[in-house]
């Protein structure tokens, strides 16, 4: 039986509280609007640590003009031509917006180094820029938060498994993924040799235990929001306007549109 400390958090309860913090991420979005704040959130982790799904919880509630999500696929040939961090740069927040990374700059010190699709140089060259790219970023007054998921090999393989039977979330699984079982040491290295030299004062790296992704999902929400000193921006007073009187108005006959078969008669 599992102890306290690493029990799943019960559903209810998770619940509960996933929308008490969903409700300050909304107050939270309306501040950053208010305030011209620039806020972002770089999400890494292993492959099946739980990123995508905290992404979604976190954005659920909130406005996508505001908080959008940057989840950039594999570069361009063009792109690859650039300086690295470039193509990251289009899509950092202007004032008032937020975005969330899932997956970003970071893949140059992971997957790429990891699987080859680098140099050795090109890592090197990236250890030493992300530290002065970032303090570039905070010194501008951009609010830079990131999260690392941390998942056990057990449970990683427990969630492949489930992906691979699933059809709902077989999409998830790529075969670069399942040759993440193989590499797993591998990649511990490589996430050991990031933290060393991009774990800065500036923009510290915080680490999520999410075997529990219940727990993690709240844990993460609850330490961004505590890390923002955000306020509750009053909203402004709306009113329901009455319905104005008809006018003669009437609408075309239904048969003149072609409507949507009622599925849902057939349930």
């Amino acid at each position: 039986m599992a102890d306290q400390e690493t029990a799943r958090v019960p559903r209810k309860a998770y619940e509960k509280e996933l929308l008490c913090l969903q409700t300050e991420l909304v107050k939270l979005q309306e501040w950053v609007r208010a305030e011209g704040t620039r806020l972002v959130v770089v999400f890494e982790g292993r492959d099946a640590a739980g990123k995508g799904g905290t992404v979604k919880r976190v954005t659920e509630h909130l406005n996508p003009r505001v908080a959008r999500i940057a989840a950039l696929p594999k570069p361009t040939e063009r792109e690859r031509t650039q300086w690295y961090f470039q193509r990251y740069v289009e899509h950092l927040p202007a004032a008032g917006e937020i975005v969330l990374f899932d997956r970003s700059w970071y893949n140059r010190a992971g997957v790429e180094h990891v699987m080859g699709f680098c140099t050795p140089e090109e890592h090197q060259l990236f250890l030493r820029q992300c530290p002065i790219f970032e303090r570039m970023l905070v010194e501008d007054g951009l609010l830079l938060r990131k999260y690392w998921f941390s998942v056990s090999d057990t449970e990683q393989q427990e969630r492949f498994r489930k992906r691979l039977e699933d059809p709902l979330r077989r999409w998830k699984l790529s075969p670069m993924d399942l040759d993440s079982i193989s590499r797993w040491e591998a990649y511990s290295r490589a996430k050991d040799e990031m933290m060393v030299h991009t774990d800065i004062a500036e923009a510290p790296w915080y680490v999520v235990e999410s075997d529990d992704k219940r727990r993690a999902r709240l844990n993460m929400i609850a330490h961004l929001l505590d890390s923002v000193p955000y306020h509750e921006v009053p909203p402004p007073v709306l009113e329901l306007p009455d319905r104005p009187p008809s006018t003669g108005y009437q609408r075309p006959p239904r048969d003149l549109r072609t409507y949507v078969p009622d599925h849902a008669a057939g349930l």
